[in-house]
């Protein structure tokens, strides 16, 4: 009864995050672009879709991720040796940012460099960067300075690197963004701030996002300084016009695309 409970408000919070973009997109759709009756469907379709999907993983995230991150936090903060927590941290880092759906899709934007090469470089970046922020925590080193060193660190790789690159860098550091690695992340360092009981613990839960979003960027970076590839592949993925509702249904099911209608059907 809690989870139905639970289920319904965080279904609830994603009508009330999706409602108010559907009605925008409907209102340009009207006044401004319209569409066909089959991509109408296709977008209604996903907006609902979207509801349900957000509240069962936003679900999932309350339930799991987060008192999973939480008591991570706590258990590395609470060990002696500095560099077993480090490694913990690093490994975490990599980890949940590889299976950040957000990051699949970016690596398959990007022709000029195998996706593979890509994630494991902005896998490593997040963790590294998690790692740090740790360090950070542990030797108390304020925010800001490390924000003004590492920024003006990334402007002066971005003037060394390829046209190319710059972009995916900073969409790179967006990764950190995403669903699965904010929740987790986040907890992790309520779980670590937690156990300290100094001044600084409260303003040392802070920051960790931050930091954690400059990793891929340099890493990036210095990805199009080291690869340097020859040339950039050039290609848009060839999207099927959908016109009718019937069209629509056929992109949703197992039937070929597209589907050819005989006369007077």
């Amino acid at each position: 009864m809690l989870h139905n409970a639970l289920l319904k408000e965080k279904v609830k919070e994603s009508v009330a995050a999706v409602l108010p973009i559907t009605g925008i997109v409907l209102a340009l759709s009207v006044l401004v672009v319209p569409l066909t009756p089959g991509a109408l469907v296709l977008f209604l379709f996903g907006a609902l879709l979207l509801v349900f999907g957000m509240g069962f993983f936003t679900l999932g995230v309350e339930i799991s991720m987060i008192p999973m991150g939480e008591g991570m936090g706590v258990f590395i903060s609470r060990r002696k040796h500095i560099w077993a927590p480090l490694a913990f941290c690093f490994v975490l880092g990599v980890v949940i940012t590889m299976a950040e759906p957000d990051l699949q899709v970016l690596a398959n934007q990007v022709s000029s460099i195998p996706n593979q090469v890509l994630i494991w470089t902005v896998a490593v970046g997040v963790g590294a960067f998690l790692m740090f922020s740790q360090l950070r925590m542990l030797l108390k080193i304020p925010l800001s300075h490390l924000l003004v060193i590492f920024y003006g660190l990334v402007f002066l790789l971005a003037a060394l690197t390829p046209e190319t690159f710059v972009p995916v860098s900073f969409d790179s550091g967006g990764v950190t963004t995403g669903p699965i690695t904010v929740p987790f992340i986040m907890s992790l360092d309520v779980g670590m701030a937690s156990v300290r009981s100094d001044s600084r613990s409260e303003s040392d839960s802070f920051g960790l996002i931050s930091l954690c979003s400059i990793g891929p960027v340099l890493s990036v970076l210095l990805l199009g300084i080291l690869y340097r590839p020859e040339q950039e592949a050039q290609g848009l993925a060839q999207i099927p016009l959908v016109e009718t509702t019937l069209d629509a249904a056929a992109s949703l099911s197992a039937l070929p695309w597209p589907v050819e209608v005989a006369p007077g059907c």
